[in-house]
């Protein structure tokens, strides 16, 4: 049923990799002259004080199956995301996943950590430089970043691992699917001062997504912009990712 190596974890046939993130320290938010930013993305000093392990995709139809039994999805691929999750939906899926095994921990990431991750290293707009196109993320190629030229609108979602990984390892984490994380959205504390290991508002009305999806336009896809949404909310753009704080090992 279960099988563990070091970095990913199988489930009846289905593998899940997972990403090392090392802690380290990094600007979340962007900078005023980033072209199209929001009022909300005020640049400041994050330091993560422990590392993590981050899927290297968002969680897949066939996971989400061999973890509930059940796929909702209309259209069905293993490979693609299940792309219909609630915050709520995703928080019960980790409780179910958690539970067939004492060593497993997942969770969603916190804002905080999914910017990191996405950025993997990078002060550009995105993980690739300073605009993208179609060739290395699914989006709304109508619609550009920073002058670039017109690429190609898939108007649907892509299997996971289609397009490039990030120099971290990790997939699609511009586009394809708007990912949750765990914290409520609010106000950054854009303070001055280094914030360690920030986790959000304590309490709030919405949810933070990130990333973007395939009918997004380009900045929408950008390492520093923020979503958000009700926690019951479901849309069929609307995936997550998992993390891990512990090795997976025998």
């Amino acid at each position: 049923m279960l099988n563990f190596t070091a970095n990913s974890l199988t489930l009846w046939g289905v593998t899940q990799n997972f990403c090392w993130i090392e802690p380290g320290e990094f600007l979340m938010g962007s900078p005023e002259t980033e072209k199209d930013r929001e009022d909300d993305e005020a640049l400041h000093k994050v330091k993560l004080s422990r590392g993590f392990w981050l899927a290297d995709t968002v969680c897949t139809q066939a996971l989400w199956e061999a973890v509930t039994g059940d796929n909702p999805v209309d259209f069905k691929n293993d490979d693609l995301p299940i792309q219909i999750a609630s915050w709520e939906n995703a928080k019960e899926f980790i409780i179910k996943i958690n539970s067939l095994a004492e060593k497993l921990d997942f969770r969603l990431p916190t804002e905080a950590e999914w910017e990191y991750a996405c950025r993997a290293g990078t002060e550009t707009p995105f993980s690739f430089g300073e605009t993208i196109s179609s060739e290395q993320v699914n989006f709304n190629g109508s619609y550009p970043y920073g002058g670039n030229k017109k690429s190609e609108y898939r108007r649907k979602r892509v299997a996971v691992r289609s397009l490039p990984c990030n120099d971290w390892g990790l997939f699609e984490m511009h586009g394809n699917v708007w990912e949750w994380c765990e914290d409520w959205y609010g106000e950054y504390e854009a303070n001055g001062e280094m914030i360690i290991d920030p986790c959000g508002p304590n309490t709030g009305i919405y949810r933070v997504l990130r990333g973007g999806s395939d009918g997004s336009n380009a900045r929408h896809c950008r390492s520093a912009y923020r979503n958000r949404h009700d926690p019951a909310y479901r849309n069929a753009g609307i995936g997550f990712r998992l993390v891990s704080d512990n090795q997976f090992t025998e």
